[in-house]
């Protein structure tokens, strides 16, 4: 079984047990400690005006959204800067994958599926889940999951932005100095290299192509009484699936016997120096995301020695 490593909150998402990487890599810094206590009372004040019993609010996750339990009411919130118009996107793709039965959290029953704008802040009104008992989680279970959830995405025909954005994004950060100050030559070709070689490597591959998660991490799974179920829909893309499996532990690959192996190592390394590039962003917040960045330059060399990776070509 695979053992927790951490908790998002503690009350809320068991934590797959995973390798360092997957387990902390994810984060895209904090909401400023400022907007905390405007969030909270956006959060709340929505909740309220729609004949909610919202008398509390604690805090389960801050990263670039707030995410809130709303008491006595027990509705989940998610909180981001009113410029954070994915919300909408999010809201509908949920609604979507739920007729289908794929695995992921449901909106709140209770009032209108949208956005709603209060201060400043977009806020989305999420079912709360109680985590199981025990927290442990199956590789089996996770593939599994996965797999129902990429065979949901497959019905979907709807615009969403390609992976290759993403790798775009941080060859952007990787080439400006501006941006990555703190990355000396050596750092910056290397990120630089395998963004490059690697994105395309895996486009030569040439392999079949749907709707992604985009961030399916242990971070981004509910362990619950219900089954696993999948949150934060804002980072759906198109691309191979394996460049979804590539953010999963190692051990949910062994039970996915149609991917291909290479273009999952690909995808793996690639992801790799995605994470790296964001914790050497100057605006990162992560905590110890510079310590973390350096540990994972010394592996991406490591893997392309590894697999005599030579992505100067």
């Amino acid at each position: 079984m695979l053992r927790g490593a951490g908790t998002i909150a503690r009350e809320y998402v068991a934590i797959l047990g995973v390798a360092p990487l997957w387990s902390a890599a994810q984060g895209r810094g904090t909401m400023k400690a400022s907007d905390v206590p405007r969030a909270v009372a956006a959060a709340m004040s929505t909740g309220s005006s729609l004949d909610l019993t919202v008398d509390d609010a604690i805090v389960l996750h801050d990263s670039n959204k707030l995410t809130l339990r709303l008491l006595p009411c027990d509705v989940l919130a998610r909180v981001a800067p009113v410029a954070h118009q994915v919300a909408q996107f999010e809201i509908e793709l949920a609604q979507r994958l739920a007729e289908s039965e794929s695995p992921v959290a449901a909106l709140e029953p209770r009032v209108e599926p949208r956005v709603y704008e209060r201060d400043g802040f977009v806020v989305t009104l999420w079912t709360y889940y109680e985590a199981a008992m025990p927290r442990e989680v199956s590789p089996a279970d996770y593939a599994n999951a996965l797999e129902r959830l990429h065979a949901g995405m497959r019905k979907l025909d709807v615009p969403t932005p390609h992976f290759t954005d993403r790798i775009e994004q941080a060859q952007q950060l990787v080439a400006s100095r501006d941006c990555t100050p703190a990355l000396v030559d050596a750092d910056r070709e290397l990120l630089g290299n395998t963004l490059r070689s690697l994105r395309r490597v895996i486009g030569e591959r040439g392999g079949a192509e749907q709707v992604l998660h985009g961030e399916p991490h242990p971070g981004n799974v509910l362990a619950t009484k219900n089954g696993l179920l999948f949150i934060d829909l804002e980072t759906c893309c198109r691309g191979p699936v394996e460049f979804d499996l590539a953010h999963a532990p190692e051990e949910v690959s062994e039970h996915c016997p149609d991917v291909n192996q290479d273009l999952l190592r690909d995808c793996r390394i690639l992801v790799l120096a995605m994470i790296t590039t964001w914790r050497w962003d100057r605006g990162d917040q992560f905590p110890n995301g510079r310590q973390l960045g350096t540990e994972w330059l010394s592996q991406i060399r490591a893997a392309l020695d590894r697999y005599r990776l030579d992505v100067r070509r």
